[in-house]
């Protein structure tokens, strides 16, 4: 089933009525017709089953047949990714809002390979908000996560310290038992912030900035690639915390 989000004020009562490119996409490239049914979220935590009334060039009209169940995580999680390189940050982005990831802030560390200019990151950031709008329709989301603009690692940190938990996978930390812990401790409605390197690595500077305020955790005994790593920490937090 196909999923679509709109505004609030594109719900009335019983009613969505759906406009901009997606009618162009319902209408041209899926060749839907009435009677079909789709799921509609408003990005605010409201998902409903429709059936489609109406198509023509402008809108689509839709009746609500039910309200569906929220799909988001119980925590809101935040992935600060270190930049990688070529595009390996599309794939990261896809995969980590399939995995329920709430907003996803680009980092320039001090291995980043990559270097943006202003116009560049912005260039970027817009394609990469636009890959996490796809992947949150096919993975029928609830809301749209956000990818935020590229910061530095200590405006990174500087934004997070009033998260409830900060985890960063570091590959010199061993033992899987503290990274248990961490992960048991966490609570339903927590914010959680999960910092992840680039291919380089972090630099030694930069875990001993976080070193006393942060938990450093292990992913096991081998050794991942900065486009693994978040996704296996947002695996483990899932197993940890959903139902």
């Amino acid at each position: 089933m196909f999923q679509f989000f709109v505004e609030p004020e594109q719900i009335r009562e019983d009613i969505v009525i759906i406009t901009g490119s997606d009618v162009n996409h319902i209408r041209n490239v899926l060749r839907m017709k009435p009677g079909e049914q789709v799921r509609i979220s408003d990005n605010c935590g409201g998902d409903y089953l429709c059936e489609i009334q109406e198509i023509t060039a402008e809108q689509v009209a839709l009746h609500i047949l039910e309200t569906c169940a929220n799909t988001e995580l119980p925590v809101k999680v935040t992935l600060y990714q270190g930049l990688p390189k070529s595009d390996k940050m599309e794939l990261i982005i896809q995969k980590a809002v399939e995995l329920g990831v709430s907003e996803i802030v680009p980092v320039s560390m001090k291995n980043c390979v990559v270097k943006l200019d202003e116009k560049k990151a912005k260039s970027k950031q817009s394609r990469w908000q636009s890959i996490a709008e796809s992947a949150a329709k096919q993975s029928k989301r609830s809301v749209i996560p956000t990818v935020g603009d590229v910061i530095t690692f200590a405006q990174a940190v500087e934004q997070a310290k009033n998260m409830d938990v900060r985890l960063v996978p570091y590959e010199q930390e061993r033992g899987m038992a503290y990274t248990r812990a961490s992960l048991g401790s966490i609570k339903k409605g927590d914010e959680v912030a999960i910092f992840i390197g680039p291919e380089g690595g972090f630099a030694p500077s930069e875990i001993e900035l976080v070193r006393d305020d942060m938990k450093l955790i292990s992913l096991g005994n081998r050794i991942l690639r900065t486009e693994t790593a978040g996704l296996a920490t947002l695996a483990m937090l899932i197993f940890a915390i959903e139902d």
